[in-house]
Formats: structure tokens, sequence, C-alpha cells
């Protein structure tokens, strides 16, 4: 029986998609062989040495440890899309809070609420001060066009607005999946420089931290309008507030508040709601769940971050899988591993993502445990499976 921990209340109607004859779930697993988690920090958690898998139910994985997971051989999935609509729908409504200053005319109704006979006529009066542009006609910059950026990008054609995307990074399946009225933009520079709102679906790392600064709102148009449902680290914060203050950004949607953006003019902050939805979470556990599955029980790798998608057809008798160092020779090293102690392959795939890679082989018996021991002794192998 297969253990998965759980370290986040995980959705009932993912959960059910294990198999109950072989999979156990629950929280207070010690030693599992599968990790579900949402937003749960895993960055100092230990791991056991039988630890497979960690599925996180939504699209960001800042909360694991993925250099670490990668050099014991952890394979770290995430659930690309599951999302989206929700993210999407979001981020329409950021889009018009960006524009109508809903928020502040709402605080301001709440406000006169003990003014009796006088609130029509204050509101009369005071309306004007919460106008704000409609978004037909205006011109989106959408930077990062996968499953987010691509629905939001379409949604905006439909209500009238110019859309310009970018995403240096746009696979033939994304493209496939937007309106041919989206301009392709050959730069972001052109999307900064052009448009009255960015919405900003890139992910956070190292190279994209900090990435939106005083540089970048320079090159951009006077009262601009960005929304950021992303991350609020890919800003740098003493920069955007400047530029909240002198007007060079108009306004700024984000749901990831923090204690400076909090207090600075013209912003509205979410607390990270994209994603909160129960359709959302549904999806998320059931995508999370199926990863996990496949890879436990077939081997199969599909939406991991850091190792490549792997799969053989299925067929009787035994896989073999290694996840190892992209090195060279790993290949060649493998087979002979097989063909020095006389086992004959019958099929046998390899892929690499980055620094790592894996190398699935069927053969038509049983994988003995010296095939097993040849291979692990083998410079770069981190860990080998059969499956």
């Amino acid at each position: 029986m297969y253990q998965i921990q759980l370290l986040n209340k995980i959705s009932k109607i993912g959960l059910e998609n294990f198999d109950k004859t072989k999979f156990a779930y629950g929280d207070a697993i010690e030693a599992p062989d599968g990790i579900l988690v949402r937003s749960a920090d895993m960055l100092e958690m230990n791991f056991n040495d039988n630890l497979l898998c960690i599925g996180r139910a939504g699209a960001g994985v800042n909360n694991i440890p993925v250099d670490r997971c990668s050099e014991a051989g952890i394979v770290v999935f995430n659930t690309p899309g599951a999302n989206a609509n929700a993210v999407k729908e979001l981020a329409i409504c950021a889009l018009l809070l960006a524009s109508r200053k809903v928020v502040d005319a709402i605080n301001w109704v709440t406000s006169i609420q003990d003014e009796g006979d006088n609130i029509s006529k204050l509101v009369e009066k005071n309306k004007s001060k919460f106008a704000g542009p409609e978004l037909k006609g205006k011109k989106l910059g959408v930077i990062g066009l996968g499953a987010i950026g691509a629905q939001l990008a379409n949604t905006a054609v439909s209500l009238g607005m110019e859309v310009y995307g970018f995403d240096p990074f746009l696979t033939v399946d994304a493209a496939w999946r937007l309106s041919r009225s989206v301009h392709h933009a050959q730069s972001e520079k052109e999307v900064l420089e052009c448009c009255d709102y960015i919405s900003i679906h890139i992910p956070y790392n190292k190279d994209t931290k900090g990435k939106y600064n005083a540089e970048a709102f320079a090159s951009m148009k006077d009262g601009v309008r960005i929304i950021n449902l992303a991350r609020g680290e890919l800003f740098n914060t003493p920069d955007l507030v400047a530029a909240l203050e002198n007007g060079k950004v108009a306004a700024y949607v984000t749901d990831f508040p923090n204690a400076d953006v909090i207090k600075a003019p013209n912003t509205v902050c979410i607390p990270h709601l994209a994603a909160s939805t129960p359709e959302s979470e549904d999806n998320c556990a059931v995508m999370a769940v199926s990863e996990i599955s496949d890879y436990i029980e077939k081997g199969i790798i599909k939406n991991s971050v850091n190792y490549p998608d792997m799969e053989l057809p299925a067929a009787d008798g035994s896989y073999l899988l290694a996840l190892h160092k992209n090195i060279p020779n790993m290949i060649s090293s493998i087979a002979n591993a097989f063909s020095s102690l006389g086992v004959n392959i019958e099929n046998m795939t390899n892929r690499s993502k980055k620094d790592y890679a894996c190398t699935l082989v069927h053969i038509e018996g049983e994988v003995s445990g010296e095939v097993v021991d040849s291979i692990l002794a083998i410079d770069g192998v981190i860990k080998v499976r059969v499956i």
C-alpha cells in the first residue's frame, strides 16, 4: 500500500481519485511514498529516503525545495492550467478594479451610512471622484501566454480591448489557443511602451526577482495600470511605490500584498484569492492525484517541474526508471548494464530537462537486483525504480 502524506486540506473530489486498494492518505503519515501539498512551507522539511514524488495542487512551487528534491531524485509535479479559469476571472475583475475605483467608492459609501436622508445628495455630489476609464478600445499587454495569460488575452479581445501578448517561451499549443486578434509583440519592451494596461503572468525565480523596477516603469506609458496576480516578488517594491506616488503608475492591483504596497496610493490589494474557488481546488487536486498515481504505479512523468516528461507504451514485463544527471554517455552506460548481465532491452527512452534526465527501460522478464545495483553504481545516477 502506497502512503501519501497530505500537508494541506485537499479537495475530497481529488482524493477520491486515488485507488483505495493501492493508496492510503492522511496528514499523520510519517514515511510517505508521495506528498500532496498546496501552500504549506516545505523549504526546511526533511524527506525520508523512500519519498518518490511531491504533487503541488497549484502552479507555483516556491514553497517546495525543488533543487534539493532534484538532487535526491524526488519528482516534483505541479498542475498547470487546472486553476487557469479561476485566475483569468479574477484578472478580468482586476482590470475593472484598476479602472473604475470601485473599492474606493464602496469604502466611501460605507463611510456615509449614518447620513440618513442626505445619502442620495452626497452620492450625486461625490460620485465624480470615483470616475474611471472603460476597458473597450484600450491596449492591454499580457506578459506570459501560458494557460492563464492566453485565456485572459482572448477574453480581453471579446471585451473590445486591443491586446498585445509577449512570451519568449510560447509553445505551439499555446499559440493555437490564442485568438488571431491578439497582437504578437516582438519584445517585452514593445508591450511596456505601448499598453495602457499590463497584466503579468510569468513565473517567479532568481532571474525574474525584482524584474519590474524603476527602469521598467520609466519605459511604460504615463498612467499605466498594472495587474499582478503572479507573484509579488516580481516587482521591486520601493520602485513600485515611487511610481505609484508620482503617478507614473495610475493603479496597481495585486494578489500579493505587503506592508509597503498596502499603504501606497492607488492600489487594490487582494489576499491571494486568484485560485480560491471550489472548482479550481477540485481541478488542481484531481490533476495532482493523477500525476502522483501515474508516477508511483507506472513511472509516467507528466507536468514535472524538475524532471522531463517520460512514458513508454504499456506492455507485459517490467520497467526500470533511472533518474540521473544530464551528462554524456549515460544512455550507453545504462544499456551496457543490462547487456553485460545478458538482459535484452525491448524498449528504451531517454529525455532531459536542464541538469537532470530520466531513462525508462522495458524488458520482458523481471529486473534483477544485479541490474539495479549495476545501474546505481553508474556515476551520475541518483535513483533507480523498478515498476
